[in-house]
């Protein structure tokens, strides 16, 4: 058996892993770098010093590197590597154009090495999660539109006749995310290294929330349900509960979602009515995203208890709990009224870590421990107690971080909106900063311990890729 392939024990088609093993790999790596620069910039905001007192390691540009890291390069690997391992298994056939799969691996860590040394040097067109500058966002297109080929090209010579549904959430989320980028990256260039949107105003704030949303509706979200509907099933050794309830989940979910984006405009230049149709729309997207996450709990019926000893399985149902419990709160934050109290504040940073730590990376998680030891031919990670470790550093770590947000946040907005009778303000904005100190030292521990569960994995792995596991230390 090659080292760039492996065998299906099911008809003998070889499969191209290499490039699947490059990417999970890639994820663990950059996971690890992603994690750290935030639990960098959470101490930064306990420890103002901690900045160094230099321009690249502010507060200011760490940040919009944190999240490129986590989202394009943590979340990006583990989408590459797992839609490519998905595809293969269930077209039954070999992965299409292998020269250009090659480009895309190659390609995307190009992108994450230009975006780890730019955005630290101030270069940024400062539009969240865009922030990359024209020439590294010609390179993105290239490489996205490269990833299209790839997939849609293996889906085309398939050996079944069906389409799994996983694949239906792949495909909606790279035809989407092409098209946000493409549209919302429009700019004119003035140099190398600077460039000004091709939109204004309004224009410019409401695409740049349209993309913006919907990254997280269909990168962080769609993707990820593509890995759902695959690695639930295959590590509870359970069908899907209810395909058909899988199809209405999609259909629904692409409709609704792509209309959400104006709710981050509420109490803006942004025209009412558009403000309006985000909030409904946000509230109308409840519906479909509480069928995923159903369909996926239920697919573990008849195989709950697994559960009590198998870490993998936990990874990939406590992330269906976290996705439902976010996707609840997104809705609810929506509504104007709630969003006056919420907008803002670090409630809003709670929330989008409930849905990054807690569905994301989670889901990842467990279905990079259900892939890593399939591509390197072992029969399980090297410790299965070392998963069970990952799994309560990572949880706890999770629980604190989004709690402590959440009192901030709300702690926040209600002192901003206190007034004395007279109608001044009640608070300054200072005793807010000194009121949220606590919190913030949570969200530091909480970093804290998830970074340290991240590690626990890259060791894992590491071991993992580099030894075999005899069966006599299988539980070791």
């Amino acid at each position: 058996m090659s080292t760039a392939t492996l065998q299906s024990s099911r008809d003998h088609q070889p499969y191209n892993y290499k490039v699947v093993r490059q990417f999970a790999l890639m994820a663990v790596v950059w996971g690890v770098v992603g994690m750290a620069t935030g639990l960098l910039i959470a101490s930064q905001m306990v420890f103002p010093d901690l900045n160094l007192g230099l321009p690249w390691t502010s507060f200011g540009r760490l940040r919009p590197l944190h999240t490129n890291l986590v989202i394009f390069a943590f979340g990006g690997c583990v989408l590459f590597a797992t839609s490519y391992y998905v595809v293969q298994r269930t077209c039954q056939t070999t992965l299409a154009l292998p020269t250009l799969a090659a480009f895309t691996f190659w390609g995307w860590q190009l992108v994450l090495i230009a975006a780890t040394i730019t955005l630290p040097m101030g270069i940024t067109s400062s539009k969240e999660y865009a922030e990359l500058e024209w020439p590294i966002d010609i390179l993105i297109a290239v490489v996205w539109v490269s990833y299209a080929l790839v997939f849609f090209a293996t889906i085309m010579q398939r050996k079944s006749r069906h389409i799994y549904v996983a694949n239906w959430f792949f495909g909606a989320f790279i035809i989407t995310v092409a098209v946000l980028h493409i549209v919302n990256s429009a700019a004119i260039p003035v140099s190398l290294t600077k460039s000004y949107s091709a939109y204004s105003g309004a224009m410019d704030a409401m695409i740049q929330w349209w993309y913006g949303h919907n990254a997280v509706g269909f990168f962080l979200t769609a993707g990820f349900l593509g890995i759902m509907y695959y690695f639930v099933p295959k590590q509870a050794g359970q069908p899907v509960y209810s395909y058909r309830l899988s199809i209405v989940h999609f259909w629904a979910l692409v409709a609704i979602y792509i209309w959400a984006g104006p709710h981050h405009l509420h109490y803006t230049a942004l025209p009412d009515w558009a403000q309006s149709l985000g909030m409904v729309m946000s509230l109308v997207l409840l519906a479909p995203s509480w069928g995923g996450m159903i369909n996926g709990v239920m697919t573990l019926s008849g195989a709950w208890h697994k559960l009590r000893t198998d870490p993998i399985l936990r990874f990939l149902v406590v992330s269906l709990s976290f996705y439902g419990m976010s996707t609840f709160e997104g809705p609810m934050m929506a509504i104007k009224t709630v969003n006056a109290l919420s907008h803002y504040t670090d409630w809003t940073i709670g929330h989008v870590h409930s849905g990054a730590l807690g569905w994301v990376a989670m889901i990842s998680f467990g279905a990079l421990y259900h892939l890593i030891p399939k591509l390197y031919g072992k029969q399980q990670m090297y410790s299965i107690p070392l998963i069970n470790t990952h799994f309560w550093l990572a949880t706890i770590g999770t629980v604190l971080y989004i709690v402590a947000m959440w009192v901030n946040g709300i702690t926040q907005g209600l002192m901003w909106r206190a007034v004395n009778e007279d109608g001044t303000l009640t608070y300054s904005f200072m005793e807010s900063v000194a009121a949220s100190d606590v919190g913030y030292i949570v969200r530091a521990v909480g970093g804290g311990f998830f970074v340290l569960g991240m590690l626990v994995m890259a060791w894992n792995v590491c071991r993992t890729v580099c030894e075999p596991v005899p069966e006599t230390v299988a539980e070791r």
